[in-house]
């Protein structure tokens, strides 16, 4: 028998999904998450679900724990050796201003000035050493890193991407002295030319490091203590997986886990439903996320920040976030305008309708005073309020301020600018670089996308949405499908016409054998092993550069400067014949593709009608932007494979509600997914 789990920490909910990939029988379940230690919700959801631990193949994980810990600034205590005048690189950043055009916001760098460390050491933008490293400074600034308590150290030094003898002579040094395995070399971490973006993804590494490390021991303590005793397989921002035994040495990579997870899933979902172009929307309880697949590959960057002065420069899933979930909270500003988030009621106390004292209307409430949600199927309800309740505060606190006459104007506003928050994010992933959505799907998961996913398809113009069989734990499935992969990114930096070819070519077959290497270590069962090459360019004197893959086997100045032009024009519409090409960066992604797992063991094992009207559960009023009509419910797993019908609509199934609006036509697949047509 062979289990595999896959389990995705939210903010709200932990999901998780057990595949028999013998039996193709799965089991799901959905709990509270466990804020002060999410392995108690990986525990729980465990348990819920009646996993027999001792024979699980596989246990997948994508966590939140590293995101949480750089917003909320819960992260180690960190020091920073660097190159003699070069300790506030990391403050001064590239001079920008949290608002571009105020005066307000602040900023604290991650390393107090006094635990950035200066040593005598100088490498010239060639390569060259300038000045031999002094062996003693290094000696003295790892001993009063340690008297001040620090539990991590950078190593980051001036044009190390280009020559890292420095580095490592350091690195010998500070493990000699060093009490614990928290050693982050900055050019081994991220090899390229920028050395801000470098140090800071450094700093973020080193200050997650132990909280990664820590909580990875916890949760598999508690695994081996319940019969696990297999490897620990953690998600990375990038969409693969890695080892638990190798995931803290770079921390960082895990900090989009959670969101890469979902896009994962979207990209093997749509593409066996036969849409390779589509635009991905998850919203859960607390956020929304919104990314991009493209001839069924997920965009990947290596220029995320995840807020102000916070780049991290290593290869992630291009995912979107936005403080937009069921949870959001509804609210007047000074100025008397009608706010939808960032701000969330969490998983406590949660919307009004939960129960759990909640005391402030979210966009939870608001679709539950339309009607679109049904107050007798709430998940995690401990007290059932009355609907009435519910209305009397959202316009106590948010219709009165606003002069609505009613609490269903009022929900209905909540809506709308809820729906127009994350329009312009969907915009941003599309529009923004050069998509037509009008070319897309749109892919509707989480516990609140799919209420929300027809709307927003109708404001972009997108054709038609994709809502998978099990939307509230579409992440937890990414975890399953997700592939190993590990992902490398060198410097080179000179003009296109002086870059050696076969410089080139040692770059990308190093960065193969390296990842072959350890994909080998870690030990996990692969079908097939995928290598995707992408460079980084840019014209002389721009400050940005432009990615774009490249699929040859041997590159030529030639072949790379087509390709160039061509991803300019696909971008900008704009040719620059005159100006020079410059190649600044080589990526190369080993990607170890694991075993298929059937979407089609997601279909519930309920019985399926021939009928549509033998789906209905009930008939009730519904709000819709032309107003209120009378809607019929359907039970989503009743649904047959290929049934068809028109909206107006509400399905309801046990992890989410679907809003189909008038005129919609809704089909349904041979792997159980919703295909609604606008």
């Amino acid at each position: 028998m062979t289990q595999i789990v896959g389990v995705d920490v939210g903010g709200t909910f932990t999901d998780l999904v057990l595949f028999d990939t013998e039996t193709e029988s799965v089991k799901i379940a959905k709990v509270p998450s466990t804020p002060e230690n999410q392995a108690f919700g990986v525990m729980q959801a465990l348990e819920s679900a009646g996993a027999t631990m001792e024979t699980l193949n596989t246990v997948i994980h994508g966590t939140t724990i590293t995101t949480n810990a750089l917003l909320e600034r819960k992260i180690s205590r960190v020091g920073l050796i660097t190159t003699q005048g070069f300790r506030d690189v990391l403050e001064l950043g590239r001079r920008t201003r949290p608002k571009p055009y105020g005066m307000t916001g602040s900023f604290e760098c991650i390393i107090p000035r006094e635990l950035r460390l200066e040593v005598r050491e100088r490498v010239d933008c060639d390569g060259e050493i300038v000045e031999e490293l002094n062996e003693a400074d290094v000696r003295k600034a790892v001993e009063q890193l340690l008297e001040s308590g620090v539990e991590a150290v950078i190593i980051h030094f001036l044009h190390s991407y280009k020559n890292d003898i420095h580095e490592r002579k350091t690195e010998e040094i500070v493990k000699e002295l060093w009490p614990n395995p928290f050693i982050t070399r900055g050019s081994a971490l991220v090899s390229e030319f920028r050395e801000y973006e470098r140090g800071t993804t450094a700093a973020i590494n080193a200050a997650i490091q132990p909280v990664l490390h820590r909580y990875i021991e916890r949760l598999q303590q508690k695994l081996k203590e319940g019969g696990y005793s297999r490897d620990l397989l953690v998600m990375q921002g990038n969409g693969g997986t890695v080892s638990s035994g190798i995931v803290s040495t770079d921390a960082v990579k895990t900090v989009m886990s959670g969101p890469a997870s979902g896009v994962m899933a979207a990209a093997y979902t749509a593409s066996k439903s036969g849409f390779d172009r589509v635009v991905t929307y998850d919203m859960g309880g607390t956020s929304c996320d919104v990314g991009l697949i493209v001839n069924g590959i997920p965009q990947v960057t290596s220029e995320l920040e995840i807020e102000y002065a916070m780049p991290i420069h290593v290869p992630m899933v291009d995912v979107h976030t936005i403080g937009a979930g069921g949870g959001s909270l509804a609210w007047v500003n000074d100025a008397g305008l009608l706010q939808v988030g960032p701000e969330s009621a969490g998983a406590q106390p949660g919307p009004i309708c939960y129960g759990r004292s909640g005391q402030k209307p979210t966009i939870t409430d608001a679709n539950l005073i339309l009607g679109r949600l049904n107050p007798e199927a709430l998940l995690s309800v401990d007290n059932p309020v009355p609907l009435e309740t519910v209305r009397k505060l959202m316009q106590e606190q948010v219709g009165a301020a606003l002069g609505l006459e009613n609490a269903q104007e009022t929900a209905a506003a909540i809506i709308r600018i809820a729906n127009m928050n994350m329009a312009g994010a969907l915009r941003l992933v599309s529009l923004a670089r050069g998509h037509d959505p009008r070319d897309f799907a749109l892919f509707a998961f989480g516990g609140a996308g799919p209420l929300h996913a027809v709307a927003l398809a109708k404001e972009l113009g997108i054709p038609k949405v994709l809502v998978p069989m099990r939307p509230g734990i579409t992440n937890a499935v990414g975890c399953v499908v997700a592939e190993v992969r590990h992902d490398y990114v060198n410097s080179i930096n000179v003009p296109l016409a002086q870059a050696e070819m076969d410089q080139v070519d040692e770059i990308f077959a190093e960065q193969i054998e390296t990842g072959k290497t350890i994909i080998e270590s870690e030990g996990v069962e692969i079908e097939e092993l995928i290598i995707i090459h992408d460079v980084d360019m840019q014209f002389q004197g721009q400050t940005h550069i432009l990615n774009f893959p490249v699929h040859e086997t041997k590159l030529t100045r030639e072949s790379l400067q087509t390709a160039f032009e061509k991803a300019y024009w696909n971008r900008f519409e704009v040719e620059l014949p005159e100006i020079r090409a410059v190649l600044v960066n080589l990526h190369t992604a080993v990607i170890g593709r694991r075993k298929p797992v059937p979407l089609t063991s997601l279909i519930a094992e309920t019985e399926q009608k021939t009928q549509i009207e033998d789906c209905k559960t009930g008939i009730r009023q519904v709000w819709f932007e032309s107003g209120w009509k009378e809607t019929p419910i359907y039970k989503r797993e009743s649904l047959s494979l290929k049934a068809s019908f028109k909206g107006p609509a509400i399905i309801e199934q046990l992890d989410t509600t679907i809003i189909v609006e008038p005129d919609n036509k809704v089909e349904v697949d041979l792997d159980g997914n919703l295909i609604i047509s606008l």
